[in-house]
C-alpha cells in the first residue's frame, strides 16, 4: 500500500538582506507545519537574502550561511520534520565564488543530499558558479526517493529525465521567480506570461514524468504587492490532478496531503518510466553520459 505524505510549501517573502528576520519567519512557518503533522517543509530560493548580488554587503551576508544550515538541522531533529531550506548562497573559502545550494535535511537532522544549481538564469551567470556537468542525483529520504532542482532548472526536461531514470518519485524545486523576469516585448504580449510559464511547466513536468513536483516560490509582502513583482504560485503538483494547494502571489503557506498511489496509477496509465527503461528505446542516447567512449551506468526506474 502506497504511503500518504503531508507537505508544506512555504511562500516566504525574503526581505532584502534581512537574514535574521527572514530566518525567524521561516522557523515560524516550519513550526506551524510541524504542528499540523507535515512530513516535509520547503522554503523558496534565496530565502535568507533575496537576490541582490550587486549590493556591497551581499557576499558578506552569504558568508554567514553555515550557521543557518546548522540551525535548520537542529530544528528538523527537534520537530521531527524533513526540511528543504530553500537555497543558501555559499561563498568558496578560497575565493569569492558563489554557489546556490539546496539541502535536504531529514527528520533526524541529518543532511541527506545537497544540490548546486546547474542551469543559471542569465542575470545570475556573472555572479554564480554552476554545477555544470555534475550528475543530477536521486536519493532515499523518509518520503521516498527524491531529486532536487532549483528555479530555472524547471525549464529543462533533461534535468527531470536524469532524476526520473535514477528512480526519483518526488522533485523538489525551491524558486525565486518574478513576473518581471521577461523582456518588455514579452510583457507587451502578456503581462502575466511568467505566471503562465510556471503554471504550464510545473503541471507538464509532473505528467510527463509521472512524478510529484513540490514547487516553492518566493512571495511578495502581504498587502504591499506591486505590479510586475513576485509571481508566487507555490504548489504541489501531481498527475491527473495538476496543481494542489496553489498559493497566490503574497507570502503564505500551503499544506497538501498526497496519497503516493496516484503516481503508481499515473505510471500504469502513461508508462513513461517503462518506456525510459526499455532496452533499445529510441531516445536512449539522451539518458546516457559517454565519457571517454564508455557508457554511463545502468539506470533504475
Amino acid at each position: 500500500m502506497a504511503p500518504t505524505y503531508k507537505l508544506a510549501v512555504i511562500q516566504l517573502y525574503p526581505k532584502p538582506l534581512a537574514i535574521e528576520h527572514n530566518h525567524s519567519k521561516a522557523i515560524s512557518f516550519i513550526r506551524e507545519a510541524a504542528s499540523q503533522s507535515c512530513d516535509l517543509a520547503v522554503l523558496p530560493e534565496y530565502h535568507l537574502t533575496n537576490w541582490i548580488p550587486d549590493d556591497p554587503t551581499f557576499i558578506t551576508s552569504c558568508k554567514e550561511s553555515s550557521k543557518y544550515l546548522s540551525a535548520y538541522c537542529a530544528l528538523a531533529a527537534e520537530l521531527k520534520i524533513c526540511i528543504v531550506p530553500g537555497t543558501i548562497v555559499e561563498v568558496s573559502p578560497t575565493s569569492n565564488h558563489l554557489t546556490n545550494v539546496a539541502y535536504f535535511i531529514s527528520s533526524t537532522g541529518e543532511i541527506l543530499s545537497k544540490y548546486i544549481k546547474k542551469n543559471l538564469w542569465h542575470p545570475e551567470r556573472p555572479h554564480l558558479t554552476s554545477s555544470t556537468h555534475d550528475r543530477h542525483l536521486a536519493f532515499e529520504t523518509p518520503i521516498g526517493k527524491v531529486g532536487m532542482l532549483i528555479c530555472w532548472d524547471l525549464a529543462f526536461p533533461e534535468a527531470f529525465r536524469e532524476l526520473i531514470t535514477a528512480g526519483a518519485k518526488t522533485i523538489i524545486i525551491p524558486t525565486f521567480w518574478n513576473l518581471s523576469d521577461c523582456t518588455p516585448e514579452g510583457l507587451a504580449h502578456n503581462p502575466l506570461s511568467e505566471k503562465l510559464f510556471l503554471e504550464s511547466t510545473v503541471v507538464a513536468r509532473c505528467f510527463e514524468n509521472t512524478c510529484m513536483v513540490v514547487f516553492a516560490n518566493a512571495g511578495g509582502p502581504t498587502g504591499r504587492m506591486t505590479k510586475g513583482s513576485y509571481a508566487g504560485g507555490s504548489c504541489v503538483a501531481v498527475p491527473f490532478k495538476g496543481m494542489l494547494g496553489k498559493l497566490g502571489r503574497e507570502e503564505g503557506m500551503s499544506m497538501v496531503e498526497v496519497d503516493m498511489r496516484i503516481l503508481e496509477e499515473a505510471e500504469d496509465n502513461y508508462k513513461v518510466r517503462q518506456d525510459l527503461g526499455r532496452e533499445g528505446w529510441h531516445y536512449e542516447f539522451a539518458l546516457r553520459r559517454d565519457r571517454g567512449g564508455e557508457k554511463g551506468g545502468n539506470s533504475r526506474l
